[in-house]
This record gives structure tokens, sequence and C-alpha cells, in this order.
């Protein structure tokens, strides 16, 4: 049994390394000079590569394809990601929010720990070479066959030649930091196939937003909560924790991840909270503490205790407050726009931020079009692993986990339908 493997980044070394073990012969297929160049930046070049959470944690930390990808995550779990590395002699540390990085802070030595597996399982690893087309063999003239009935195999195109397989693993990564040669080709191969794709967007992405904000860039909060609602005012998601603002829109944590969950809607509004601690009436009541002890003084100069200088500036002008303005001169109507505008600190979606930007793919292949195993349900015998699938999740390592167990998944179902 021969299988292609294309696309060296975490799912498919994983899925090579599998299918190696198993006693399969293995060819993993890639188009940059070296592996994982995707992994080596993840993490802050520090590698992310799973979350030491529970099965509920990780479920709730899947943003689409959850129920797909049930079968494979139950099959290869977080602590057994960590066991394949612990066994292969990386050592581990758990960190906060149970991410999980090598001890050593370097995703290099991730990278060195997959080629070092490949070479042991005897993969064999072909580096600058491009896929250009997926060709599918079947007929009469197809020499595998069972019983008089022909099995598809595969043809698979590159720039140096063709090379025949009886499996082909598409683990090409969505279109997210295209410099690491993640380019979209998997789409390609799956659309030449029949199968719908899910328009590709931005994961984990800053928003940009139709206001004026250039003042605000770089001013980073802590502990302020961050919701995305519909035009109608339902709420699709909120988030409690740090932002920074850009000169076009919002980044940090809690942006990036409400990103994943807006970006195939339309018409979206952000609120953001600047003292989630605080209900209006409480804020109300510390306002009016602050006013009674500086009642000569310059809005601006009283409310500077409640927000960052520029910042400070900013609600006023969105709650249409002079700045200049005495404290013992606010109307009970302006302290309740500015009470109200703390709260509610309102923008409009303009767009996300470009795939340059993004630290995943949301979209591609259609799920529905795949078995559990990650197989094409239209054809036989190839299987759509990690970002090419219309799968994806948080920050934390949850997103590598998926294309680990995706790989797996897709392995062990290859080898066990050569009874291995």
């Amino acid at each position: 049994m021969k299988v292609c493997v294309v696309g060296a980044g975490a799912a498919g070394c994983m899925a090579a390394i599998t299918l190696a073990r198993g006693g399969a012969e293995v060819v993993l297929l890639e188009k940059n000079e070296k592996i994982g160049k995707k992994i080596y930046i993840t993490g802050k070049g520090r590698c992310n590569l799973t979350n030491n959470c529970d099965m509920n944690d990780l479920f709730a930390h899947i943003v689409h394809g959850e129920k797909f990808l049930r079968s494979a995550l139950y099959s290869f779990t977080p602590q057994d990601a960590m066991a394949f590395f612990e066994d292969a002699g990386l050592s581990l540390v758990t960190e906060r929010g149970n991410r999980v990085f090598p001890e050593s802070q370097k995703s290099s030595d991730v990278i060195k720990t997959l080629e070092k597996e490949l070479k042991r399982a005897s993969v064999s690893v072909k580096y600058n070479c491009k896929v250009l087309e997926i060709k599918v063999v079947s007929g009469k003239d197809n020499l595998d066959c069972i019983d008089g009935v022909s099995k598809d195999t595969f043809e698979v195109v590159t720039d140096g030649g063709a090379i025949a397989c009886d499996k082909v693993v598409v683990a090409t990564g969505g279109v997210s930091y295209p410099s690491t040669g993640s380019t979209g080709d998997g789409y390609a191969f799956a659309r030449s196939l029949g199968h719908k794709i899910t328009p590709p967007k931005q994961g984990l992405v800053p928003i940009h937003v139709r206001q004026e904000i250039a003042s605000l860039q770089g001013i980073s909060l802590k502990n302020v909560e961050l919701s995305a609602l519909t035009d109608s005012g339902k709420c699709i998601a909120s988030r409690f924790g740090e932002l920074m603002f850009t000169d076009r829109g919002l980044s940090g944590p809690i942006a990036l991840t409400l990103s994943s969950y807006i970006n195939r809607m339309d018409g979206v509004k952000l609120v953001l909270d600047l003292k989630p601690s605080l209900d209006e009436k409480q804020l109300d009541a510390r306002i009016l503490r602050d006013f009674e002890e500086r009642k000569n003084q310059d809005i601006k100069n009283v409310t500077r205790a409640l927000l960052p200088d520029r910042l400070n500036l900013y609600v006023l002008r969105r709650a249409d407050i002079a700045e200049w303005k005495k404290v013992n001169i606010i109307t009970k109507d302006e302290r309740a726009r500015l009470v109200h505008t703390v709260k509610n600190l309102a923008f409009d979606v303009k767009e996300l931020a470009p795939f340059t930007e993004a630290v995943i793919t949301s979209g591609g292949v259609d799920v529905k079009e795949l078995k559990p195993s990650c197989e094409s349900r239209l054809r036989s015998g190839i299987y759509f692993v990690g970002e090419t699938a219309d799968i994806d999740a948080l920050t934390g390592g949850f997103n590598l986990q998926l294309a680990f167990a995706t790989g797996v998944a897709a392995a062990r179902d290859i080898l066990k339908s050569i009874g291995k």
C-alpha cells in the first residue's frame, strides 16, 4: 500500500508518521525546503502544540466542525498528542490556560522531533516538490482489482513528475500566512474532485471598524468585555480579557476570538464594556463621587481616573460632552450618556484584517462531504485533513490539536483498510 501525503505541516507529518509506523509505504510531498514552516511561527515562535484540557473544554473551544471532529478527537486526545511528543523525547510544560509548549520554548524543537520521527519511520520526504494535480485512475485498465471490480487509485502530478499511489492525504493547509506555503492548493484539488468549498475566511485576526480610531492606536486594556451583536441586537459571542487598539480597529486576545465567530456574517456591531465589574448604577455612583470631590475641574481631568488619557478623551467625544466643561455644570443627561458610553462603546465592523495577519483559515472542504475519518464521501481513497477541511478553533493550542487528530484519523482509517 503506497500513500502520498501532500503537505508537511502538523497534520501531514502526523499522518505520514502514523501511516509509516503501521507499515504503509509513505511519500510526503512538501513544496518548501523544509517541513513545518507554519509550526515554526506558532505561539510567537514557542509553538503552543496542544491544550492539556478535558474533552468538554476542548469541544467548547471549537468554532466550526465540532460534531464532525468528535470521532477524531476522542481517538487522539490532547493527552495522546502530549504522549506522542514525550515518547519521542521532547520535554513539555503546561502553562496558564492549560497551554502546552516544548520545555525549551522553541518551536524548532517540535519540528526537529517530527523530522526525527519521519526518519525513524522511513517516510520518504520530497522537498521543493509542488503538487500540480491529483488524478484519479480507474476503469478496466486499473491493475488494482478485487474480483474483477476496479478500485480507484491515484496519480499525484508534481513539478518533478507523477507519482502513482493507492491513497492520498491532502494536508496543504488553508490560506493564512501564505509565505509559509499555505496558498489554498488543497481547495483546488478538492474542487477538481467535485467537492464544495466553504469560502475561506480569516480566523483569529484583528477586526477593522468603520469609526475613526487612529487616536487610540497602541492602547492596551485588561479586564474589559467585548461583545459581537447582530444588526437586530442578538449577541453572537462575548469575551472578557485583554484588548488592544490598532490604527484601524481592535486586536488582542478577545478581539481575535470574536473574529472567528463573526467572519461569516455581515452587519455586525462590537460593543466594548470598559468597566464590566460595575453595572451602570454602580458606575454612576462612582462618577458622582468623583464629581463631588473635584466639582470645579474640567471633566477630562476627573474622568482620567477611569480611563487612559487618549481613551478618556475619545469616550467624552463619543458621549458628546466637551472635554473642557466644568464638572459642576455637567447635566444629569450628560452624566447618563457618559455612563452608557463607558459601558457600551460601540463600533461597526467594516472588515477583518487580511489573511496575511490571520492566525488560521476558517472555511475549506465542506465536512458534510467527508467521513469522520476525513475520507471523501465523493471519492474513496482521498482524505482532507487539518485546515483543508472546514474546521477551526480558538487560540490556546486547539488548532494544532485538530491538525494532529485529523491526520491520525486519516492514517488509521487507511491502515484499517489494509488490515494494519
